[in-house]
C-alpha cells in the first residue's frame, strides 16, 4: 500500500511529464466524482453494451463499476467506450464460484444499499430511492436481466416509469437514464457524496499513470530518488 507521502511526491514527479492544462482537468473532474453510487454490470454479453454503460458513468461523475463475469468475459469495446474506461475505477469479479454474491457481499461490507434493475417485478421507481444512503445499481444481461441471487439479495428492485407499449429500454439507456436521475439528485442534495482526499490522491495518481508514455520506467526512476 502506498503512503500518503509517497502518492502526494509521485504526483508531484509525474505532473511534470504533463501539461498544465491537463492537470487543471484532472483537478476539476476529481471535484465531481462520487462513489455515493457506483453501478454493478452482471453477465453482460455484449460488449458495446456494457462499454457504452461505462462511458455515462464517465460522463456523468461515476468513479466505480463491478463488473461480474460470472458466464461471460467482459472486454472494454474502445469504438463504443471512446477511453471513458482509464478514468474509471474497474472492479471485476471473476474467481469465485458466485462471483454475484461476492460482489454483493463485498458492497454491503463497504456500507451500500443494492438496488437492481427490473422492468417487471418492481418496488420503486429509480426516482422513488433514497440517495441519502450509499447506492449499488445493478443491471442484468440483455435478455435474461439481473440473477435470482442478486434479485434476493437487493434491498430493492427498481424499474424507469414507460408510457409506451414496448416493455423495456436498451441496457445501455436503462443505465443512463437511472445515472442521470440519481446524480442529478445527488447534487442538488446536501450529501457528502464528493470523494475523501485520499481518493483523490489515489484516483489522480492512477490516472497520471494511465496518461503519460513509460509511466512505469519512470515511477521505478523515482522509486530510486524517494528511497534516498
Amino acid at each position: 500500500m502506498e503512503t500518503e507521502k509517497y502518492q502526494i511526491s509521485l504526483i508531484e514527479y509525474l505532473s511534470e511529464f504533463v501539461t498544465e492544462k491537463r492537470l487543471e482537468k484532472f483537478n476539476e473532474i476529481i471535484s465531481s466524482r462520487t462513489r455515493h453510487i457506483t453501478i454493478g454490470l452482471e453477465d453482460i454479453f455484449q460488449p458495446h453494451n456494457a462499454s457504452a454503460v461505462l462511458r455515462s458513468c464517465e460522463c456523468l461523475g461515476i468513479q466505480d463499476v463491478h463488473i461480474i463475469e460470472n458466464n461471460n468475459k467482459y472486454e472494454v469495446n474502445p469504438d463504443v467506450a471512446l477511453g471513458s474506461s482509464k478514468w474509471l475505477t474497474l472492479c471485476k469479479y471473476n474467481k469465485e464460484k458466485n462471483n454475484s454474491l461476492a460482489c454483493i457481499n463485498n458492497l454491503k461490507a463497504q456500507g451500500y444499499k443494492i438496488f437492481a434493475t427490473s422492468s417487471h417485478k418492481h418496488n420503486y421507481s429509480i426516482d422513488q430511492i433514497d440517495i441519502n444512503d450509499k447506492i449499488a445499481l445493478f443491471f442484468g444481461t440483455e435478455m435474461h436481466g439481473i440473477s435470482q441471487d442478486i434479485a434476493e439479495k437487493a434491498d430493492g428492485l427498481v424499474n424507469i416509469p414507460m408510457y409506451g407499449f414496448t416493455e423495456s429500454f436498451n441496457i445501455s439507456v436503462s443505465a443512463a437514464i437511472c445515472i442521470y436521475s440519481l446524480t442529478s439528485r445527488l447534487r442538488k442534495s446536501t450529501i457528502d457524496w464528493q470523494l475523501s482526499d485520499n481518493e483523490k490522491l489515489e484516483i489522480k495518481l492512477q490516472w497520471l499513470k494511465n496518461t503519460i508514455k513509460d509511466a512505469k520506467a519512470l515511477e521505478v526512476e523515482f522509486k530510486k530518488k524517494f528511497s534516498l
